[in-house]
């Protein structure tokens, strides 16, 4: 309602004002700090009220701005608390209307691959396979499929492994851990599968493509 607070929700960081919300998925690891006077409107609600996707599309951002409408919404609430009106049925009415505006105020991704490359992005060393990609964007593997050659002329299995050969090549650059540690970590079954892969891809093998980054950055240096 007034004011600012940091919040870090499951290790993201952001600040929540007048003009951005923010939402904590069940179970989720938070801590919050303000070093300036606020008053602010929490509303734990059951996570069966709003809808699988509306929950899908705030797991990866999980602070959203407020538009007008849901402003007004809460800056009503906020009134209605200051005059001590805040009764039962006030709440009970106002709640489903205040989390209809804020569900239809959240951006709509525009493909339906959206969460499902932000989240495979995130961690691609996960065990991820086109089922459970398939089931990650609520898509038969059929479908998955089609909507992967339509909109970025690959395949999930292609793709997948793409990411997972840039998560190797950005631990073989940032990360001290031995090429048997990153290829488990970038999600291949061994040293030899990470080497293939880069072989094919880029042509060059882990331990060529860290000495070279190396070298170029001494260098600079």
């Amino acid at each position: 309602m007034n004011g600012q607070v940091a919040l870090q929700i499951d290790g993201k960081r952001g600040r929540v004002d007048p003009g951005v919300g923010a939402v904590i998925a069940p179970g989720l690891w938070h801590s919050q700090h303000s070093s300036v006077p606020n008053n602010s409107i929490i509303l734990d609600v059951d996570s069966t009220t709003i809808g699988l996707e509306f929950w899908e599309r705030l797991f990866d951002r999980p602070f959203m701005p407020i538009g007008p409408a849901a402003r007004k919404l809460i800056e009503y609430m906020g009134l209605m608390t200051k005059q001590k009106s805040a009764t039962p049925s006030v709440i009970h009415g106002w709640t489903p209307l205040l989390l209809d505006t804020l569900v239809l105020g959240t951006p709509q991704p525009s493909s339906r691959l959206t969460s499902l490359l932000v989240r495979v992005q995130a961690d691609p060393g996960l065990p991820w396979s086109t089922e459970s990609m398939a089931e990650c964007a609520s898509l038969s593997v059929s479908r998955l499929h089609a909507i992967f050659r339509f909109e970025l002329q690959t395949s999930p299995h292609a793709w997948l492994l793409q990411q997972r050969i840039n998560h190797a090549c950005e631990l073989l650059d940032f990360s001290g851990d031995s090429i048997a540690e990153i290829a488990l970590a970038a999600g291949f079954s061994d040293q030899s599968a990470l080497t293939r892969a880069m072989r094919d891809s880029i042509d060059t093998t882990p331990a060529a493509y860290r000495r070279h980054i190396r070298e170029n950055r001494s260098k600079k240096q």
